[in-house]
């Protein structure tokens, strides 16, 4: 079935929708430009101090500290910090088949992808003699932080628990919160059962970051902690990553658009709405390449907002960080993204510039290679990974892989003759930083 570009005259359906940024880029103040692309959360004063409190109520207090927290801001009582493992097996043996089907095909696919990507030892000899090994070696534990509150992640359990399983980690753990039942979702804990999970906890928010981070009497310290979260747990990523190593401070959900006029305005609607429905604070924005691309989005929006479901969240986070801007060319386009740095960038261009755009794509956590390269595909089935860096830290920080399970144990091997080469440039080296012990170290072999 076709779809029917809606057409609007000028302006009048981007004025009607409550996107907080609007016009052509080339228009932009610079303070407009500017607010557009910081979108981290580590400037919000109110965020930072309440997430300091929390990892220091932890540290201090341990399980009676997650116990508050959890009736704080859970309204639960939480008896036991972990799930029994009966309390998976049953959720999995209740599971729907079809969506007991669904989550499989979902795990092989992601095992495979991962599998495929998984890095390996090498050596190489730099020179006669010298030889230089790098090899990676699999953690012994880490935890994977799987979102609750609004919605329920069992994709990100996904994301997160088969990749660690791929690289060969021994134990991973999960920590999750706990639904208005006082208990984590069930297809959570079936999920947690299919992918191979170890232990599970009924935790969320900063205070389950900071039990992975230094460990209580029952949450085990980790080497590695991963998983998206909301501003909060982002900020605990970061506060903890002193004494943990984290995969990115991951935050809301992000999501960029490139449009040109081959796109279907309805398909560009449909992926906006689906990534701003995840929170308020999930930022959401179309770079459309002409006028009349973006008249034609916005009228698809105006059409498709009305019947949704989550309509509070998806107009709330229009407005927070939302925006439906005009690029002049894709050249516009391409350096805005670069810029922007998205955690989802879409390209709903012609087939034709598909390839060269991507190619000069530097800033994204993953790249949706035209329009039925759904974000959804990659959020839930494709085999990527969709624990991503948001916050526009996708110009520094990648995607979650088995690389962010493993450390890397380095060696090298000098052989006699190629250690008598190497003295005397070695000592001259060391003479010139002042550090004569290096250098007669180094010069003990000239002779030999």
């Amino acid at each position: 079935m076709s779809i029917i570009p809606l057409r609007v005259p000028g302006g009048a359906a981007r004025a009607a929708l409550p996107f907080r940024f609007g016009g052509r880029l080339r228009d932009l103040a610079p303070a407009e430009r500017a607010a557009m692309c910081d979108r981290g959360t580590s400037t919000d004063e109110s965020v930072r101090e309440a997430t300091a409190a929390i990892i220091a109520r932890v540290r201090r207090d341990g399980d009676d500290a997650l116990r508050a927290l959890a009736l704080e801001f859970d309204r639960v009582h939480l008896a036991s910090l972990e799930v029994p493992r009966a309390e998976w097996d049953a959720a999995l043996a209740w599971l729907d088949p079809e969506l007991r089907r669904v989550l499989g095909r979902a795990i092989h696919n992601v095992r495979t992808a991962h599998a495929a990507f998984r890095p390996v030892a090498m050596e190489v000899e730099t020179e006669p003699g010298i030889v230089v090994g790098r090899r990676p070696d699999p953690l012994q534990r880490v935890g994977v932080y799987a979102p609750g509150g609004r919605a329920t992640y069992p994709s990100s359990l996904i994301m997160g628990v088969v990749p660690a399983k791929v690289a060969g980690v021994a134990e991973v753990i999960v920590c999750t919160p706990p639904g208005p039942d006082g208990r984590p979702s069930p297809v959570v804990l079936a999920a947690a059962a299919l992918a191979g999970a170890d232990r599970v906890f009924m935790l969320g928010g900063a205070g389950a970051i900071a039990a992975m981070a230094y460990g209580t009497a029952s949450v085990p310290r980790v080497d590695r902690i991963v998983g998206p979260g909301n501003a909060y747990v982002a900020e605990a990523k970061v506060q903890c990553a002193g004494a943990v190593a984290i995969d990115s401070p991951a935050g809301p959900s992000e999501l960029l658009v490139i449009a040109d006029d081959s796109a279907h305005p309805a398909v560009v609607a449909r992926e906006l709405l689906a990534q701003a429905e995840h929170d308020p604070r999930a930022a959401v924005v179309c770079v459309a390449i002409g006028d009349a691309v973006a008249n034609d989005i916005a009228a698809a929006l105006l059409v498709a907002l009305p019947g949704i479901e989550r309509r509070a969240i998806v107009e709330e986070a229009f407005a927070f960080a939302g925006g439906l801007v005009v690029a002049h060319n894709a050249i516009e386009a391409v350096a805005f993204a670069n810029e922007w740095a998205a955690e989802h960038l879409l390209l709903a261009v012609d087939e034709d510039a598909r390839e060269a755009m991507l190619a000069q794509l530097r800033g994204a956590g993953t790249i949706f290679v035209g329009e039925s390269a759904s974000v959804a595909f990659g959020d839930y089935m494709t085999g990527a990974n969709h624990v991503l860096p948001t916050g526009g830290l996708a110009r520094s920080f990648s995607g979650l892989s088995t690389l962010d399970f493993v450390r890397w144990t380095s060696w090298q091997r000098v052989t006699p003759a190629a250690a008598a080469a190497l003295a005397t440039d070695v000592g001259r080296f060391a003479d010139a930083e002042g550090l004569p012990n290096h250098a007669a170290a180094a010069r003990q072999w000239e002779s030999r």
